[in-house]
């Protein structure tokens, strides 16, 4: 295809993502999921295509000789199938958060001045290697009521246009019902536009220049993908490139609660963002039966431990064999491996851990063991990461110690991207003035008799609780 004809093309999806998003901002929270369950349903009717797909990727994946982190993430046939709708499932049980009041505040007698959720418009994502994530952020994206323009990659692309034919034909059924039943309840329903998908590389380049077309646009791969896409558009851009995450095992920690945070963070799915990378002990555990423990554990599950040298010569004294445990270099804390590897390094107290982790970590999601209050109070307020979680697997284990939200149930799931870059008070914003906008702000000009009743500081929401 010549350059003129994808830029037409692309302009072509780009108008398409904007009417669709116009729409979905008219449409109530029941037409939305009435379209995900429309895509659910296509998305199980068309299932043996979208594994056919999957399995010719997979084959040429092989083929080409990549990595075995890389073959677990192009996946989506058996129970990773299953977890795919089941995800879907739990966006589309979610409350509507389209018009939601988030803050209110009472600026004058008589005027309350509210913060709503709104729809950020049309969004581009760009991701690499994981098809699943394409229903999942569809899903996000139609809940929400964000048109969407998909870009994965290329080692994916057969599962990709399985997967997003899929979808756009749930949408396009829940449109054509919709037009059916239009007449008797005037509603109306979630395009088929409202997901695309485009392919090439050169459709990237194109995307990245359309400013005022798109609204945000979020990149998650590597480090050479998001640098390249931050410092060539002039579109507002929330994108992590690595996921270096770390566990640090405090003083107190309790032992069952450490085994089963270390076990689970590393092993539970160590090809996603989240998984621990980096195992940071308290000196004192060196020669506990919580640092014993938690290594046997590691090995067992086939965990190569990348050591400092206190933390090996402990393992060695303890009686540990020495296979799968090999010294760590400087390098190794500030690696993503992507599978059954962990570096470990022994630090003084939690203070040394919080310094480690700011300038090591890619700021993404770190965790803390113990049972001291005072460290939990440190721990949490000074780690620079966009996810901190106490007694508790930021790769989705609970307990009845957790006192962070299981990363299964989170807001921000480990399939999408998290970032940590700046965001201004409304929002992501290009540039110049027009642009992209996640919240609103509507002041309320009450009756005197009513705002004289209420003098509290803190404006009461709206009776339906939105705007």
């Amino acid at each position: 295809m010549s350059s003129s004809n994808q830029g037409s093309r692309l302009d072509a999806v780009a108008s398409d993502a904007r009417r669709a998003a116009l729409t979905m901002g008219g449409l109530d929270a029941a037409a939305r999921d009435t379209a995900l369950a429309a895509v659910r349903k296509q998305l199980e009717n068309q299932r043996a295509v979208i594994e056919a797909a999957n399995a010719l990727d997979i084959a040429a994946a092989t083929k080409a000789q990549l990595d075995a982190p890389l073959l677990r993430r192009l996946e989506v046939r058996g129970k990773k199938f299953d977890a795919m709708l089941a995800k879907l499932d739990e966006v589309r049980a979610v409350a509507d958060p389209v018009g939601a009041v988030q803050l209110a505040t009472r600026l004058d007698d008589g005027l309350d001045l509210y913060r709503v959720a709104c729809p950020i418009g049309v969004v581009a994502v760009i991701f690499e290697s994981r098809p699943d994530a394409a229903v999942q952020i569809s899903a996000l994206a139609i809940k929400s009521a964000n048109a969407l323009i998909l870009k994965g990659g290329k080692e994916a692309a057969h599962t990709n246009a399985a997967i997003v034919s899929a979808i756009q034909a749930g949408l396009a059924a829940a449109e054509a019902e919709s037009g059916r039943s239009a007449e008797a309840d005037g509603g109306g329903a979630v395009p088929s536009a409202a997901v695309q998908l485009v392919a090439s590389r050169d459709e990237v380049s194109a995307l990245l220049g359309m400013h005022g077309k798109v609204d945000l646009i979020v990149p998650r791969g590597s480090n050479a993908l998001v640098s390249h896409i931050i410092n060539n558009t002039r579109i507002p851009v929330l994108g992590h490139a690595d996921g270096i995450c770390a566990v640090y095992l405090d003083a107190t920690a309790d032992e069952a609660t450490a085994r089963r945070v270390v076990l689970d963070a590393k092993t539970d799915y160590p090809v996603a963002c989240n998984a621990a990378e980096t195992l940071l002990l308290h000196a004192s555990l060196l020669s506990s039966p919580t640092w014993r423990g938690v290594a046997q554990e590691l090995i067992a599950a086939g965990v190569t431990l990348k050591c400092d040298t206190r933390s090996s010569e402990a393992l060695a004294a303890a009686g540990l064999p020495a296979g799968g445990v090999v010294r760590a270099s400087e390098a190794d804390y500030r690696t993503e491996f992507g599978g059954l590897t962990m570096a470990v390094k022994v630090v003084a107290d939690v203070v040394e851990a919080v310094g480690h982790i700011n300038s090591h970590s890619s700021h993404h999601t770190d965790a803390i063991v113990t049972a001291d209050p005072a460290s939990v109070r440190f721990f949490t307020q000074f780690v620079d990461s966009a996810g901190v979680f106490v007694n508790a697997c930021s790769a989705g284990a609970t307990s009845p110690q957790t006192t962070a939200p299981d990363a299964r149930t989170s807001a921000t799931r480990r399939s999408r991207a998290r970032c940590r870059r700046r965001s201004p008070p409304r929002g992501p914003r290009p540039r110049t003035r027009e642009g992209p906008r996640c919240e609103r702000r509507s002041s309320r000009r009450r009756p005197r008799a009513a705002s004289r009743a209420a003098s509290s500081p803190r404006a009461p929401p709206p009776a339906d609780g939105k705007c």
